[in-house]
Order: C-alpha cells, then sequence, then structure tokens
C-alpha cells in the first residue's frame, strides 16, 4: 500500500512539473511568433493547469476505469469551487468582474446542468451512459464558447520576440518534457490509484472524487493561491471558472469520444453539491460587498466541502 501511495505521488509531481513545463514552452514558442498574453492566458495557460485531468481521464477512459473518469472531473470542479476558491477568498476577498458574474459563472452553472442531463440519459431513458453523441455535444458548446470569447476579446497586436540560436531547442524540448511528464505521471496516478482503492476495500469513485481529483486539481491550487498573495483577484477567480469550464466541456467530451462512459447515479450527490456552490457563489455577488466574495462567504465554502468529504469517507 505504502509503495502505492508513493507512485501516486510520484505521479502527481510528474503532472504537475509536466503542465509547468509545457505552459513554459508553449508560451515561449507563441510569444516567438507574436501571439498576444492575452490569447496565451485564454489558451495555453487555461489549457496547461486542466492537462493533469485531461491526461489522467484520457488513460481512464481507454483502460475502462469510468469511476474514475467522473470522479476526477467532477471532484476537481468541487475541489475547485469549495477549497481552492475558499482558500483564495480566505486569504484576499476576492472582487469578480461584472462579465464574470453575469457570463461566465453561468456558463459554468449551465454547463453542469448540461452534464446531468445527458449523463442520466433523462430524456431517453436508457441507460445511464456519457456517449458519444454527447460527448460530441459537450464539445459543440465548448467551440462555440471558446468562438465568444474570441469575438470578445479586443484585437491586440504583439511583436515577435527575438531569440538566441539555442532558444528554439530549448522551447521543443520544454514541450517535449512537459508532454512526456504529463503521460507518465498520469499512467501511474490511474494504475496505482486503482490498485489502493482495490487493498483499502474502497471503490474507484470514492478515490477518483477524493485522491485523483485534489491531485490533478493542485496546478489551480497554486496558480490561485499565489495570484491572490498578490492581490490579483481576476486571475485567482478567473482560473477556477475556466477551470471548471474546460473540464466540463472538454475533458469529459475527449473522455466520452474514445469511448462510451457508463455514468454511476451515485455521482447526481456530487453534481447537485457543484451546482449548490455554483449557485451560491453566483447569489455571493450579491450579498454584502456587490461583486464580491467576502471571507465569511469563503469560509462558508470551506466548511461545506470538509462535512461533505467526512460525511463520504465515513460512508464508505
Amino acid at each position: 500500500m505504502l509503495s502505492q501511495i508513493l507512485l501516486i505521488l510520484l505521479g502527481f509531481v510528474l503532472l504537475i512539473k509536466g503542465a509547468d513545463w509545457l505552459v513554459s514552452g508553449s508560451t515561449q514558442l507563441a510569444k516567438k511568433y507574436g501571439v498576444s498574453d492575452l490569447i496565451i492566458g485564454l489558451t495555453i495557460v487555461a489549457f496547461g493547469t486542466s492537462a493533469p485531468e485531461l491526461i489522467v481521464n484520457t488513460l481512464a477512459s481507454y483502460q475502462d476505469h469510468p469511476e474514475i473518469v467522473f470522479g476526477n472531473v467532477i471532484g476537481s470542479n468541487n475541489f475547485n469551487l469549495f477549497i481552492i476558491l475558499g482558500l483564495v477568498g480566505v486569504i484576499l476577498p476576492v472582487s469578480v468582474q461584472s462579465g464574470m458574474v453575469w457570463k461566465e459563472i453561468p456558463l459554468s452553472f449551465l454547463a453542469t446542468a448540461l452534464l446531468l442531463f445527458l449523463a442520466n440519459d433523462w430524456l431517453l431513458g436508457g441507460e445511464p451512459t456519457l456517449s458519444n453523441t454527447d460527448a460530441f455535444l459537450l464539445l459543440l458548446v465548448f467551440g462555440a464558447f471558446l468562438f465568444y470569447m474570441f469575438r470578445q476579446m479586443k484585437s491586440e497586436s504583439a511583436q515577435p520576440e527575438t531569440y538566441s540560436s539555442g532558444s528554439s531547442a530549448k522551447i521543443w524540448l520544454l514541450i517535449g518534457a512537459g508532454l512526456t511528464g504529463l503521460i507518465a505521471g498520469g499512467k501511474l496516478v490511474v494504475d496505482h490509484s486503482v490498485l489502493l482503492a482495490e487493498s483499502l476495500g474502497m471503490s474507484e469513485r470514492v478515490i477518483g472524487l477524493t485522491i485523483v481529483a485534489a491531485g490533478t486539481s493542485l496546478p489551480e491550487l497554486v496558480t490561485s493561491v499565489v495570484a491572490a498573495l498578490k492581490k490579483n483577484s481576476d486571475i485567482a477567480i478567473g482560473n477556477i471558472i475556466g477551470s471548471n469550464i474546460f473540464n466540463l466541456l472538454l475533458i469529459l467530451s475527449v473522455s466520452g469520444l474514445i469511448s462510451p462512459i457508463p455514468f454511476q447515479p451515485d455521482f447526481n450527490r456530487e453534481i447537485y453539491l457543484l451546482l449548490g456552490g455554483t449557485l451560491f457563489l453566483f447569489l455571493a455577488m450579491f450579498m454584502g460587498k456587490r461583486k464580491k466574495l467576502d471571507r465569511w462567504e469563503a469560509a462558508v465554502l470551506l466548511l461545506v466541502y470538509l462535512v461533505y468529504t467526512w460525511w463520504l469517507v465515513v460512508e464508505h
């Protein structure tokens, strides 16, 4: 059991470093060709912090571990919203731009509701499954979201940066090392999380919702806490809400396109928790100081998640 835990921790280290190297190399490559910081932030950095979830879910879907697939995404989103945003809000009351209050937060809520509807097959009344068609629909919504974001951006121009002769090789080495770290780390996490679940007599669902979800959310945790300490509320909350949208619309769609994923209705409780937390965040924008997550509201998020985790572990 100890060796499995150590190998899972090693997998998390590889995932985090892999994501860091991938973001660093990709950002340098984008700057070399004159891509603006705004586009880099929207695409490369957002994708980079979600890369661990993507790799873990791709491998879990390919190896037929549906509980890890759903547990990782739903658990990561709950961890992002309740723990990371809760910690950030306790450190620094989070000011939220009007656009995020009325657009990104509601979109995160609607994406969660769409997953609940599609995975339970409430329309057709069949076996609860995220089918290839469901996954394609999620991907279409994600494409529409990206198109909308690009349309909203003001056109910016950036001058390509000059690099020394050896810098191109360094950039591609960073990207290659990042992808290698992500793949190796993802395989270690999936394989040994399954073995750990078996040795502890716990379901893959619980392992996915707790250990795997928390581990793959570490990049978001570090990014948002550092942003809060630097008093940058936009990055702190934007990273969390953006990551949740990526997880629901992109990562689950990729997982479902690899193969249809059987859905356990037991996950509905965690989806309702995510819906409730997102709704609470939206309503918090109109309680106390407007468009701000106050410390007491952030503390409520933390408390709810701690009670939920205690209940989940005791139940099993």
